[in-house]
Order: structure tokens, then C-alpha cells, then sequence
């Protein structure tokens, strides 16, 4: 679909689909459409600028969330489908809910809440804001930097972060969203779904990508649920949490 592979696989009343972040692929979703393809139709891509085949370029917001929005009327013409979500894929994967609420009947979000909020901010401590300021900042200096250059410099941090993607996958084309943050243009409200909404996130981090008071709040509303794994940013590789997710979107009202 205008240049991206989109994979359906599955069967089952509901369609899940899958949101990556950074520096992931739609690979990241494998262990997750192994466990649910038997109750679920599961469909994923990989964001546009992710791939190697796309132009190393800006990609807006407003063109993402397009992208996203003709992948779901296309894979399920006039229904609902849920979300999941993670890193990056929560921030686009929210400012598409907030677009189209009528096209999503749940969503299950994987360590991103009102990450940049007044309330997150605050919440964190000197050592976690530069540690924050320093990797995002890079990521977007790798951006700019030759391919050579900017692919190693986004490989090492990668590492360091211990991302699952194969390394191969990975490099400074997948950084414009950190040149695009650290000029402002991804600001927006602290969310809040329009559907019942699963949030859960790694305890092992240097940090949290939301406020507890947020994490609070969205607990409080019908059907939602907040849940901690003992693992770090990357939860979807939890063993517990396809156990977990498939529990929650089974005891959901019929889409």
C-alpha cells in the first residue's frame, strides 16, 4: 500500500492493529502474532522512513497518521479495530485516536503515556532528564550526519538501550522523529482514550515515559487497566504479556 508491506494474519472477530516505535520494525510484533493470530487477525507494518526502502526523510505527523488511517479502512472497510502500541507508535498511534476516535474500539499501549507532559517532567530527576536530553538528542544529530556515520551512531545506541532489532535493521533513517521532537513539532496534550485502554510498562529503566498520576487517572475509568512487568522498555517481549493483553481484550465488550 503506496510503498508499505502491510502482513494479515490471523482470524478471529476483532482486528489488532500494530504500531511499532523506534528503532523496531514490524518484525517486533512476531512473538506477539504467534500467540494471538489463533483468536485475533493480526495486522502490522513498519512505519513509513523505517524501512530502508523508503527516502531518508522528515515524515509529519499529520502524513503518518494518514498512512495509518488508510491502512485500517483498507484492512477492515467500516470497522473498528483495536491498537497496539509502543515507543513512537504510541505517540502516532494516540494523535490517530484523536483524529479518528470512531475507528477504534480499544487499545492496548506498551511503556509511552503523556511521556513530555508537565506533570511527567516533574516527575523525573536531574540524572533521568539528561540521560532523556542526551540519547534523544543524539539520535537526532545522526539524522543529519552522513549514512555511514549517523547508521553507527544509532547501532551503538541501540545496543546500549538494548533493543531487540537486528542490527542490520537498524540506522539513522529511523531517527527523523527525534529531529522533528527537539524542533517542537510532536507537542500535544496528555492523552485520553475515547475507548477502554490497556497501558503497561517495564519496570527495569532508567526511567518512565509517563506520571503515575496519569498511570492513576487512566486506571480509574471503565474498562481500563494499568499493569507493571519486571522487564525493561521493550515489554512486548515479556513473556507474560501476550498471556496478559489476550486476557484483557478477551473480557472487553463485542467490538
Amino acid at each position: 500500500m503506496e510503498g508499505i508491506e502491510v502482513h494479515i494474519e490471523g482470524t478471529g472477530p476483532r482486528t489488532l492493529v500494530m504500531i511499532h516505535g523506534w528503532p523496531d520494525t514490524a518484525a517486533l510484533w512476531e512473538p506477539q502474532v504467534a500467540a494471538f493470530k489463533g483468536e485475533l487477525r493480526c495486522v502490522r507494518f513498519t512505519l513509513p522512513g523505517f524501512d530502508r526502502g523508503h527516502p531518508r526523510r522528515v515524515y509529519p505527523i499529520e502524513e503518518i497518521v494518514a498512512t495509518i488511517h488508510k491502512i485500517v479502512t483498507a484492512v477492515v472497510p467500516g470497522q473498528p479495530v483495536a491498537l497496539l502500541l509502543h515507543d513512537w507508535g504510541c505517540v502516532f498511534g494516540y494523535r490517530f485516536i484523536d483524529a479518528h476516535p470512531e475507528l477504534v474500539t480499544a487499545l492496548i499501549a506498551l511503556d509511552v503515556g503523556d511521556a513530555g507532559s508537565r506533570e511527567h517532567l516533574a516527575s523525573l530527576g536531574l540524572r533521568a532528564k539528561l540521560f532523556m536530553s542526551a540519547y534523544q538528542l543524539g539520535m537526532a544529530l545522526a539524522w543529519h550526519l552522513p549514512a555511514r556515520l549517523g547508521d553507527s551512531m544509532t547501532r551503538k545506541m541501540a545496543s546500549l538501550l538494548r533493543a531487540p532489532g537486528a542490527s542490520a535493521s537498524i540506522g539513522a533513517h529511523m531517527n527523523y522523529p527525534y529531529h522533528v521532537q527537539m524542533a517542537g513539532g510532536y507537542r500535544r496534550h496528555p492523552f485520553k482514550p475515547p475507548a477502554p485502554m490497556l497501558f503497561i510498562f517495564g519496570q527495569r529503566k532508567p526511567f518512565m515515559f509517563h506520571s503515575e498520576a496519569w498511570a492513576q487517572a487512566l486506571a480509574t475509568q471503565p474498562h481500563c487497566r494499568v499493569d507493571r512487568l519486571r522487564c525493561g522498555h521493550w515489554v512486548s517481549h515479556a513473556a507474560e504479556f501476550n498471556q496478559l493483553a489476550l486476557s484483557w481484550l478477551r473480557g472487553l465488550p463485542a467490538a
